[in-house]
């Protein structure tokens, strides 16, 4: 049995140089603690943090050899969000806790016909794409915007 590298360090995107392997992954698969991965050149190693992270696109891994694996984002199945009213159209999906990647002149979120047909009674343009998906982070904290508590209780919804 041949012992695999172990990444335990972690180093946000813009803060680490050098030349590294990369490991592309869809967004779910980006948030991990203890995880056996395969870098896009074919390299197992294994991810131990010392606790449930996101991981983001750029970001990397330092493993006990030395060695750094970046982090790609995966392209996988979005809704393109178009409209009169991006902001509106934003509180929206972030009222339903999902996942939401905010560009200039669109919003991309992950393709759920529930979500979608919310959109749609909203007057939104949805157009199905296979794309990197790259949401932003939660305001309380780096990484998932669910499952979160705001003040002493959480809200149902």
């Amino acid at each position: 049995m041949t012992k695999l590298p172990i990444a335990q360090t972690l180093h946000r995107k813009g803060h680490w140089t050098g030349p590294a392997q990369t490991c592309t992954l869809d967004y779910d698969a980006r948030f991990l603690r203890r995880k056996r991965l395969t870098t896009d050149e074919g390299q197992g190693f294994v991810v131990d943090l010392a606790q449930t992270t996101s991981l983001d696109h750029g970001d990397a891994l330092e493993t006990d050899t030395g060695a750094r694996v970046m982090i790609c984002a995966a392209a996988e199945n979005v809704l393109i969000v178009t409209g009169n009213n991006l902001a509106r159209l934003a509180w929206h999906i972030g009222n339903r806790h999902t996942p939401c990647q905010i560009e200039h002149d669109r919003l991309l979120i992950q393709n759920d016909p529930v979500i979608a047909h919310m959109l749609e009674h909203l007057g939104t343009n949805l157009t199905e794409a296979k794309l990197p998906f790259t949401p932003e982070g939660g305001a309380y904290g780096h990484g998932r915007t669910h499952s979160h508590e705001h003040g002493a209780t959480a809200h149902a919804h």
